[in-house]
């Protein structure tokens, strides 16, 4: 398992106060914590070395104090960012992680701590990033893996990927899942980002999938007894494990070299609900615990360019007149 944990030691204690501060209050997940303090460690290691001609191994960044942070400038954050584009060849994508990381830093410096007077990252820009429509599965396409699935764990992974593409839940969601979360109004409690619980209600096709494995679930010797889901071991199935399981059914049916993975069947039930539930798209948000609406609101541009598409091949499409 992976260690989300920063190394505090070695940051500036304002730092380190802002990281317990989105940990305790804004109660981000442990990775987030860790990468944003991944990302501030990037921005001020750069500034050190910029400002001091020190080299990497040398730098103590616990020297960066309210003195420090006031003597940044807008400028600082442009030039690191040249250098993240140019010299680490980081992606738009990547350098816009980094910008919230800055942005969301000196905001607190300014609005909940009150050291720096005006905030130069206020408008600090973000990368313009291409906003390419999350890749899915057709409906026959999803059918086509429930019904690959076969062999010792049959109802087990059968229940999995049912719930994938019902559902519409993340992976971290599905392994977190313990049997009790299944309740008797046939609503499941979801615990997502952020530790925020969700209601999701389950279909026909759900419940019978989980009714079915846990007439088949191990009983005795069970390590994780509270878990949904176990692996051959008796303990909570992992992440890796199911990733490797999705992978194996969509590799047999074909589906692998379509850059399918775990994260796109959220996608496609997303899609299929929106598109075949006339689901609105704030109903949609809440079933996949979205924080934002516009990142609900791409599953309206998949439905607006199958609508396009369609048109386009149409086979009057080409058709002129004299």
């Amino acid at each position: 398992m992976i260690n989300y944990k920063p190394d505090y030691e070695s940051l500036p204690a304002l730092v380190c106060d802002y990281l317990h501060y989105i940990d305790a209050v804004k109660n981000r997940s442990p990775k987030t914590v860790f990468e944003y303090a991944i990302n501030i460690r990037e921005f001020l290691t750069f500034l050190v070395m910029d400002k001091t001609n020190c080299k990497c191994g040398d730098i103590d960044l616990r020297i960066c104090d309210e003195n420090f942070f006031r003597a940044v400038t807008l400028n600082d954050a442009y030039q690191y960012l040249s250098y993240c584009k140019n010299e680490k060849n980081n992606s738009p994508t990547t350098r816009a992680r980094k910008v919230v990381a800055i942005r969301q830093f000196f905001k607190y410096l300014s609005d909940n701590r009150q050291i720096l007077e005006n905030n130069p990252m206020k408008v600090l820009d973000t990368p313009k990033t291409k906003k390419a429509l999350p890749k899915y599965l057709t409906l026959e396409q999803s059918k086509m893996l429930l019904q690959s699935v076969e062999g010792s764990n049959k109802e087990r992974d059968y229940a999995i990927l049912t719930l994938f593409l019902n559902c519409g839940l993340r992976l971290s969601e599905l392994v977190a899942l313990n049997y009790r979360d299944i309740r008797s109004d046939r609503s499941m409690r979801v615990l997502g980002k952020g530790n925020k619980e969700r209601t999701v209600y389950l279909n026909h096709a759900c419940i019978s999938a989980v009714e079915r494995y846990m007439q088949v679930r191990p009983k005795d010797g069970v390590i994780d007894k509270e878990a949904l889901f176990l692996s051959s071991r008796l303990k909570r199935i992992s992440p890796k494990t199911v990733q490797h399981m999705v992978d194996t059914y969509l590799e047999k049916t074909g589906l692998k070299d379509l850059g399918m993975s775990v994260h796109k069947l959220r996608h496609t039930a997303a899609t299929l609900m929106y598109q075949y539930g006339d689901t609105d798209v704030l109903v949609l948000k809440d079933i996949l615990g979205h924080e934002n609406l516009g990142t609900t609101e791409i599953y309206t541009h998949i439905v607006d360019e199958q609508k396009k598409n369609a048109i386009d091949n149409n086979p009057l499409a080409d058709l002129k007149s004299d």
